[in-house]
């Protein structure tokens, strides 16, 4: 297989371990695909409180972190989707989301769903481009 071919896990320390049998992200060829971050803090291992605005901003922080340890970076994010428990919601995160993306804005979907994990009120996933070599 070649060089440009080839598929590494992606280790980010400083985002929350996995909750089950998948990686943080993976990196393939020039581009770094994640599973979706919930509002978990990775110190207390617990979704942050004060709803749907604090669960977006860790979220996209821990997003942030996982980024940067697949050599890329929010600035370099091509694609996100973003899952919501209440589409009601969906104001109050994009509030939050605009703080971290604020020009050149990613393409975006986001849809309500019936539920997500440890009773989380968004998810949200990433597809970005790589700017350096994985591990740098």
């Amino acid at each position: 297989m070649s060089e440009s071919l080839k598929k590494e896990v992606v280790i980010a320390p400083e985002a929350p371990a996995a909750i089950g049998p998948y990686s943080a992200a993976i990196r393939a060829g020039q581009f770094v695909y994640t599973a979706g971050q919930i509002g978990i803090d990775p110190t207390a291992g617990a979704i942050v409180a004060g709803g749907v605005e604090a669960e977006t901003r860790q979220a996209l922080t821990n997003l942030k972190h996982v980024l940067e340890a697949a050599g890329s970076s929010l600035e370099n994010v091509v694609k996100t989707t973003v899952f919501l428990r209440d589409m009601e919601d969906f104001g109050r995160m994009n509030a939050v989301y605009a703080e971290f993306f604020t020009q050149n804005y990613p393409a975006r979907s986001a849809v309500q769903v019936a539920a997500l994990p440890k009773g989380a009120a968004v998810e949200i996933e990433a597809v970005a481009l790589v700017s350096r070599h994985y591990g740098d």
